[in-house]
């Protein structure tokens, strides 16, 4: 069985080991993380404070782009786009990685804790039964603080939520 993941298109970019899980993984982008890649990779703010790792990570950012600007995945994304919390078919990207978009929809329910993005995140590992892999802290530091009944892992700690067969449920993971 898979092991699902709910995180933004760009930890995919930044984070390379995404790509080389040890089992299968699959991973539920909310779309509009997929918009962001625009913004970011067209910005003159920079994603990672070095200039060399900063090029490096706009570059995957390009060829993630890319990748789902392809014509076969292209379609397959606008399936999704179709109706709130459609998912798109199954987007391979090697022998034990898939990629899922889902329309998902922030509806203000953590409006005041977290911001539209990570609402949508938290709603979509609520409606999907699987944890949430992220890098950011603060956003980890909410769901505790203000006890968001979601699953969190940290990128730092991917090897162990890919391997453990851990059940999606109320408990918090840092």
């Amino acid at each position: 069985m898979n092991r699902r993941f709910v995180i933004e298109a760009v930890m995919i970019a930044i984070y390379g080991q995404l790509l080389l899980p040890k089992r299968p993984v699959e991973y539920r982008i909310p779309y509009s993380t997929i918009m962001e890649l625009y913004d970011m990779k067209d910005s003159p703010e920079p994603v990672m404070p070095d200039p060399d790792d900063d090029r490096h990570v706009k570059g995957k950012i390009g060829e993630m782009i890319a990748y789902f600007e392809d014509p076969f995945n292209k379609k397959k994304l606008e399936r999704a786009l179709m109706a709130p919390w459609k998912e798109s078919p199954p987007l391979p990207i090697n022998d034990r990685v898939t990629m899922i978009v889902v329309n998902a929809v922030e509806n203000m329910q953590y409006g005041e804790m977290l911001d539209p993005i990570e609402t949508e995140l938290v709603l979509a590992s609520l409606r999907l039964q699987c944890p949430v892999l992220t890098d950011h802290i603060e956003f980890q530091d909410k769901v505790v603080q203000n006890s968001i009944p979601v699953q969190v892992f940290d990128i730092d700690d991917y090897e162990f939520a890919v391997e453990e067969d851990v059940p999606a449920s109320d408990e918090h993971s840092q």
